[in-house]
């Protein structure tokens, strides 16, 4: 039986990835005791260099045989006696003045290249699992030095743990002893080896940025938060529903959508049969033919002196005239093929029908609402929106759920506990990451977190926040509010950052500013619709009651204007056991956002889509 003491100073196993076979750095510095619990484990370990240094070994003075204190006689040639007396000689010969008659060699220059100084890597390494990385010395027998200190350098590092042999913030290192992968870097080429990119500079290389710790940071917060999405959404009884990201709905009614289509670039047979003879050929070229072929027509018929080239030269001008009339058609129909889309027969098209990448899952999650009650998606929406905003993305993730037999103050409630169960879950397992992009971006990160988790939101009406606006004599805030107008974002930036200094819930917004599915108040003028506005980041969540009757839904189509015939499966919902339902959109790289400090959602997202953007 093992006594509570000797339990208590055996060394923890080290635990390894399942599928790696290599130690996960995190287990390791993610420890109370920073690792030192576990100097003389023998690990694996595989990462990236972040920085690196090469310090010179010190070589040890030969042994002496030592007897009593006294070194014992040593046989020794006449050439290293010599050797070792050549700095004498030359003093003698300087002294004699014929120091420049008979020059003495230092060495004896065997014709061999001396081999470098042996010297120790000292190498930062991190896998990306932490903020911490692990030093990693390598002895330049192992490897060269040369190859192992670019930043970037993958290496796969076989040794021994030890107690850190330097003074630094460093309590563990890893001595090596194998180096069982290599993967080296062109410093010239790779983008990462200048120190301290900006993060407008690391979006045009989005592959790569991952690798810097900032990047990192994010991507484990956005991760933290993607499992504390579908965890309180588990919790509390909602089922997890994959909405189609190709649609031939128009969710909202009147954005910006992008087209799916497989007939753009195509040609029909008998196009392709008038065009194999031209394949290849150029109108423009064609066009510079035919003015060089009339300039020698003028010369030949000028000269009458050579009929035959005369005629073969007319009948090489129609053959070029007759070319240019059949490529003509043909690039003014591909030129315009792009803008002519309402033209386009989408009968013939993959799915025979006009379709679009989703803006929003909400309509469709509402068929599962109310089959299942409780139901949430999570996954990428899109706009086609050029917009140069920072808060803008033409792909972003959403979260988004609709709740059977819920009405507008249920959803605002869920979205009320989802935003604080979320921020909470950030607090309580990013530490380590808070910690550095407090450091890094914004030191009021950890607080502006915790005063969502522990403080109440402001509520007020869309006509309430109106009057609110209208009594700011503020210069900050110059574009004119009306009744009607939709809130900028500097309105909703002063109504949370400069009045209330806390998250703002507006709800009963003027139907107009609504898609058309949120349903109608009593007043016949506002709808029961919400928002969610924070603090630096402006309106993270846009939620609604879903108009449940019939009557009503038909006739705000039919007041938008839009087609009909899009939404029937949409009205069957309200014709077959209708049910009064409610939901939200939560735009998760804002939420992102909120959480690290960062400004702009091109740094939270792992592959950034804009306006012109799209590198990989």
């Amino acid at each position: 039986m093992i006594s509570e003491q000797a339990a208590a100073v055996e060394e923890v196993p080290v635990t390894l990835s399942n599928y790696s076979k290599r130690l996960i750095l995190k287990t390791l510095l993610g420890r109370c005791d920073c690792g030192l619990g576990l100097v003389g484990e023998r690990v694996v370990i595989g990462g990236w260099v972040k920085s690196s240094k090469e310090v010179r070994k010190e070589t040890a003075p030969p042994p002496m045989d030592v007897d009593d204190g006294i070194a014992a006689p040593k046989d020794v040639s006449c050439v290293e006696i010599l050797q070792s007396r050549i700095s004498f000689f030359r003093s003698i010969m300087k002294v004699l003045g014929g120091g420049g008659h008979y020059p003495i060699r230092e060495k004896l220059d065997s014709g061999i290249p001396k081999p470098p100084p042996p010297s120790i890597a000292i190498l930062q390494v991190s896998d990306g699992s932490c903020v911490a990385s692990l030093q990693v010395l390598v002895d330049s027998e192992i490897a060269p030095p040369s190859q192992l200190r670019p930043t970037g350098t993958c290496v796969l590092v076989e040794g021994v743990l030890q107690q850190s042999s330097m003074e630094g913030k460093h309590a563990i290192e890893l001595k090596a002893e194998k180096i069982l992968h290599l993967g080296i870097v062109d410093q010239d080429k790779y983008p990462l080896s200048k120190k301290r990119l900006p993060l407008y500079m690391l979006r045009d290389c989005s592959h790569f940025r991952p690798r810097t710790t900032t990047v990192a940071s994010v991507m484990r917060i956005r991760n933290a938060m993607i499992q504390a999405t579908h965890t309180f959404f588990q919790n509390e009884g909602f089922l997890n529903v994959q909405v189609p990201i190709i649609t031939c709905t128009d969710s909202e009614g009147f954005s910006e959508k992008f087209q799916v289509t497989t007939l753009l670039g195509k040609q029909s047979k008998e196009d392709q049969n008038a065009v194999d003879g031209t394949a290849g050929v150029s109108l423009e070229v064609v066009k510079a033919s035919i003015k060089e072929k009339s300039k020698q027509v003028e010369e030949l018929k000028r000269s009458e002196s050579n009929k035959e080239a005369l005629a073969a030269a007319i009948l090489d001008l129609r053959k070029a005239n007759e070319l240019a009339l059949q490529l003509e058609p043909k690039e003014n129909s591909i030129s315009g093929t792009s803008l002519k889309i309402d033209k386009v027969n989408f009968s013939e098209d993959f799915f025979s029908r006009q379709t679009y990448l989703t803006v929003s899952g909400r309509l469709h999650l509402e068929s599962y609402a109310c089959a299942l009650g409780n139901v949430y998606s999570f996954g990428p929406r899109f706009q086609a929106e050029k917009s140069e905003s920072k808060k803008f993305l033409a792909e972003m993730w959403m979260i988004e759920l609709e709740i059977g037999f819920s009405q507008l103050e249920d959803a605002i409630n869920c979205a009320d506990d989802l935003l604080k169960f979320l921020c909470k879950w950030v607090l309580e397992n990013c530490s380590e990451d808070l910690i550095f992009v407090s450091k890094r971006i914004d030191k009021t990160v950890e607080d502006r977190l915790q005063s969502v988790t522990s403080s109440s939101f402001e509520k007020m009406s869309y006509e309430q926040a109106v009057e609110v606006l209208k009594q700011v004599t503020d210069k900050k805030v110059e574009a004119q509010i009306e009744w009607g107008v939709s809130l900028t974002e500097e309105h909703e930036s002063y109504l949370a950052d400069e009045i209330y200094k806390r998250p703002v819930i507006i709800y009963n917004y003027p139907k107009g500013l609504k898609p058309f599915y949120v349903r109608l108040n009593d007043d016949g003028k506002t709808v029961a619709a919400f928002d969610v506005i924070v603090p630096k980041v402006g309106t993270l969540i846009r939620g609604s009651q879903s108009e449940e009757r019939l009557n009503m839904l038909s006739t705000r189509i039919e007041e938008l204007g839009l087609p009909k015939e899009q939404y029937e499966w949409y009205l069957d919902l309200r014709r077959h056991g209708t049910v009064k339902h409610s939901g939200f959109s939560l735009v998760f790289d804002s939420l992102v956002c909120y959480a690290t400090g960062l400004t702009d959602v091109r740094d939270v997202s792992p592959f950034p889509r804009s306006c012109g953007k799209a590198n990989n």
